[in-house]
Parts: structure tokens; C-alpha cells; sequence
């Protein structure tokens, strides 16, 4: 396939977290920039994330081995195109292979003007190329009604009740505000801030309110679709903003949005992306611990 990307990492401990496992942040931005060359490679010109699907990741990966990630086009249609993402991770004194997880990006080809070019068809080879070409389709009908699937979300009245005698948390108390400056190594050779940056800080800010909710280190175990609504460029502040939404049993479930602005003194902020993303916070065992209640 012309279009299939491989990237190898090796993780390094810049790369990791305080348990010394791959931050998920750095794997978006690795994830994101395969698949954005695999876009390109079918393109011809540079693209921009629109969105990815939801991720569920089955296993954490430690520093010493290497993330390995193919990207291939799997659809184009008129201006847009779907990346499939395979991840897994290599032991490298045992030899093993095992699986991450699995994603499904879009990305917009745009020209050098600005505007939307007409992409070319893809004509699949294989069994499975034909596979995913057919079900490309559907998965972009899919997410064509997301937006208005969770627009028509209602609320549901729910009684608060402690767990072994907790006392639940006020969900203000999780609450995160965070801003960054969009510098020109965070961004595209067009001037646009990579989409996996702003996932990675996203994920950053999640996070943080995971954690002030349970008092430790919590564990991503899944992302919820990431809609780009717009650009933004180098010189952009962004405004990260993350809080407990609800915690469940043995998980819980952060919103988090990402707002731009161009000068410090501006009013008016631009509504890049939003999200939701679950938690868990495991034991000793890696067993989920039961998580207190959250008092909106």
C-alpha cells in the first residue's frame, strides 16, 4: 500500500510518566503524526486533523520498549480521507508483540491557498484493504451524527450515594484551567498546531483532575471521539479546561475542552476540540480501586 506509514519509538524516560509508563499524551502526538503522513502521502499536500475516533488502550507500555505504528488510508472521499491506526508495543529482550490499540483518524487535505483540495480515489488490493474501504463509509456516516447524537443527550435525575461511608467531592474541587503558547515546534509546516499536541495537553489537564478527584495516579483507559472545530496557529494562546464529570464504581469519566485566542488581551475565544476520557486507578494487583463519589 503507497499510503501505509511505519514509525518506530523507542521510549525513553523523557517520554514517560512518574511510573516510568509511556505518557498516552506522547503517544497521541506519535500516533497522530504517522497518520498524518500516511494522509499526506496519498495527498499530496500538507493535511490537518478533523477528528479521531474513539481509542481504547489495553495495555501501558514501560520505558526501554519500542511503540511501533503503521497508518494507511483506508478511504478517500471528496476532500477528506480516514486513517487506520494499528499500535502495539515490542519487548525487545523478550521478543514479544502485543497490541496498544487501535484508531481511525480523519484529515482534511488543504492547499496551499488554504482551501480544500479534491482528493483522488483509493483503489484497495487486499481482502482486508476491501474491508475497511467498505466500512470507511459507515464509520463516516457515524461520525457525522455524533455531534448531534450528544446534543441530544438529556440529563438523568440520579440520587447521590456514598460508597463505604466516602464522602462524595464537590466536582469544582477537580476542576483545571491551564494555558499554553503555540510554539512554532508544536505546529506543521503550514503554521497550524499539530492535532496530537493539542490531544497531549488535553490528556494533561485530564489527568490532573483525575487525580485530584481519587488523591493518586489514575490510568487512561479510553478517549472518547476528538472533533476538531477549527485551526490554530503558532502565536494562538490555548485555554485547556478539564473536570470530573461523574465517577462510576471503578471508573470515571473527565470532560475537557480546548479553547484559542490570538493576543493576551483578546475577549473572544474559538472552540477548538472537546472530549471525554475514562479513568481508572489500579492497585498493587492492577485491579480498578473503587473511586469516590462526585458531587456536582
Amino acid at each position: 500500500n503507497p499510503t501505509e506509514v511505519q514509525m518506530s519509538q523507542l521510549v525513553l524516560p523523557c517520554h514517560t510518566n512518574h511510573r516510568g509508563e509511556l505518557s498516552t499524551g506522547q503517544l497521541l502526538k506519535w500516533i497522530d503524526t504517522a497518520a498524518c503522513l500516511s494522509a499526506e502521502r496519498h495527498a499530496g499536500c500538507p493535511c490537518v486533523t478533523a477528528s479521531m475516533d474513539d481509542i481504547y488502550f489495553e495495555h501501558t507500555i514501560s520505558v526501554g520498549q519500542v511503540v511501533n505504528i503503521k497508518a494507511k488510508v483506508n478511504r478517500a472521499f471528496n476532500s477528506s480521507m480516514e486513517v487506520g491506526i494499528q499500535v502495539s508495543y515490542e519487548d525487545l529482550c523478550s521478543g514479544k508483540h502485543h497490541s496498544i490499540c487501535k484508531a481511525y483518524a480523519t484529515f482534511v487535505a488543504q492547499s496551499p491557498s488554504g482551501g480544500k483540495v479534491k482528493l483522488k480515489p483509493l483503489t484497495p488490493q487486499t481482502e482486508e484493504e476491501k474491508i475497511e474501504h467498505s466500512i470507511a463509509a459507515e464509520r463516516r456516516r457515524m461520525r457525522l451524527v455524533h455531534k448531534d447524537t450528544l446534543k441530544a443527550l438529556r440529563p438523568r435525575e440520579t440520587e447521590l450515594e456514598t460508597r463505604d461511608g466516602s464522602v462524595a467531592v464537590p466536582a469544582e474541587k477537580t476542576r483545571v484551567e491551564s494555558v499554553e503558547l503555540v510554539l512554532p515546534p508544536h505546529a506543521n509546516h503550514q503554521g497550524n498546531t499539530f492535532g496530537g499536541q493539542i490531544m497531549a495537553w488535553m490528556e494533561n489537564v485530564a489527568t490532573i483532575a483525575a487525580s485530584r478527584l481519587c488523591h493518586a495516579h489514575p490510568t487512561l483507559r479510553a478517549i472518547e471521539m476528538f472533533h476538531f472545530r477549527g485551526p490554530s496557529q503558532v502565536g494562538d494562546r490555548l485555554v485547556l479546561k478539564a473536570i470530573v464529570n461523574n465517577s462510576f464504581k471503578n471508573s470515571m469519566e473527565v470532560g475537557v475542552c480546548a479553547e484559542a485566542y490570538g493576543q493576551e488581551m483578546s475577549v473572544s475565544r474559538r472552540h477548538i476540540n472537546s472530549a471525554f476520557m475514562t479513568f481508572v486507578v489500579l492497585d498493587q494487583e492492577g485491579k480498578p480501586r473503587t473511586l469516590p463519589m462526585v458531587a456536582p
